[in-house]
């Protein structure tokens, strides 16, 4: 009975700890890396198995690095270790593998573990707390101007049918007079085209299907769509990360997403005569991920990577509203429908972009 308790005791600090959003780093006596908590893992990018053994020292920030937060002094470290008095410092500078860095809040315990002592770092992503505020408002100002076009679309659809129906009785009138009737043709043709546009803007009125698919065969398929049209014009890299289980989704609904995408990379590449033109897609696994005030487990991100201009600045926080569009030719609506579409799927879409790199965020709930 004891055994039991204990491996059920055992089971749930694994649990407690794979569940945790805070990230937790343990140092042994030599400042070197004894544990990593998965959620620590995904922040630092890296894994247990990998960093184990190494020295703290490498995921500090050298003092020179100043733009996200002050670098954490491994003589803060040690002293914390040697006084016994736990410290915190805010906006921390820390070094990922990558030679990036992130801000994060830390806390150093000094702990006793089996008679040795240790220190536990705790982490607190500020970076991530700042960019939901952001994608907060971001998803607040899409609902209020989805919600504004639909009304608009709704209220328009009404007038257009008028015409459209008092062209065609003046059409019936005009039998005699084919050159008259051409213009009541014109405006049928129009009234058509008009009312196509604000069905494109409502949206599809078929409930979505959501089952069970691999990620990597749409996007797959979508690749290959593309690489037809492009005709070997653009080259199209692919990085997936085969971990990454099922999702639920529709799946025609994601594949129009993800062509909308990488269609408006395809053109901002042509349009710029990019030397190398290159579009990358890549998947990976984001943990413990907040969507509209949801904390999911897990999620998969698909990132769309293209080399081209860059979205220009004044329009990178507009491009996801209906008829906003970098194009004169462009209606205006993929990026629409694909947030729409991803909304639908409890999901967040988002771009980054600067000089000859916009990437574009996918996120998908993996949760059941």
């Amino acid at each position: 009975m004891f055994i039991d308790q204990v491996m059920r005791k055992d089971e749930l600090q694994d649990f407690l700890l794979d569940n945790l959003s805070v990230s937790i780093v343990l140092l042994d006596k030599d400042l070197r890396v004894a544990y990593l908590s998965p959620s620590a893992e995904s922040l630092l990018d890296t894994s247990l198995i990998r960093i184990i053994g190494e020295p703290v020292l490498n995921l500090l920030a050298s003092d020179e690095i100043s733009s996200l937060g002050a670098p954490v002094h491994l003589h803060s470290l040690k002293r914390a270790l040697e006084t016994n008095h736990p410290f915190t410092q805010r906006e921390a500078t820390l070094q990922l593998t990558e030679k990036s860095h992130i801000a994060v809040d830390l806390t150093a315990s000094p702990i006793f573990f089996s008679s040795e002592k240790m220190l536990l770092l705790e982490l607190h992503p500020i970076e991530r707390l700042m960019q939901m505020n952001k994608e907060k408002e971001l998803l607040s100002t899409h609902d209020a101007a989805r919600n504004l076009v639909q009304g608009l679309a709704h209220e328009i659809k009404n007038p257009l049918g008028g015409i459209k129906g008092a062209a065609q009785l003046l059409s019936d009138d005009l039998k005699d007079q084919p050159e008259l009737r051409e213009f009541t043709g014109i405006i049928c043709d129009e009234t058509d085209r008009l009312c196509s546009l604000v069905d494109r803007l409502l949206g599809s009125n078929i409930l979505p299907q959501f089952l069970s698919l691999n990620i990597h065969e749409v996007l797959e398929h979508v690749a290959s769509l593309t690489e037809k049209e492009v005709a070997g014009s653009v080259t199209i890299d692919k990085s997936y990360d085969p971990s990454i289980p099922e999702i639920k989704g529709d799946r025609g609904q994601l594949v129009q997403v993800f062509l909308n995408v990488i269609r408006n990379a395809v053109q901002a590449l042509s349009d710029n005569k990019t030397e190398i033109p290159t579009i990358w897609i890549k998947t990976r696994i984001e943990r413990n991920f907040t969507i509209r005030n949801t904390n999911y487990k897990m999620t998969c991100c698909v990132e769309i990577i293209d080399n081209g201009p860059g979205v220009p600045a004044g329009l990178l926080d507009r491009i996801f509203f209906p008829m906003i569009s970098g194009r004169i030719e462009g209606t205006g609506l993929g990026l629409s429908i694909a947030q729409s579409v991803i909304d639908t799927h409890h999901g967040l879409i988002k771009c980054v972009s600067k000089a000859n790199k916009t990437i574009f965020y996918i996120y998908l709930p993996l949760d059941k």
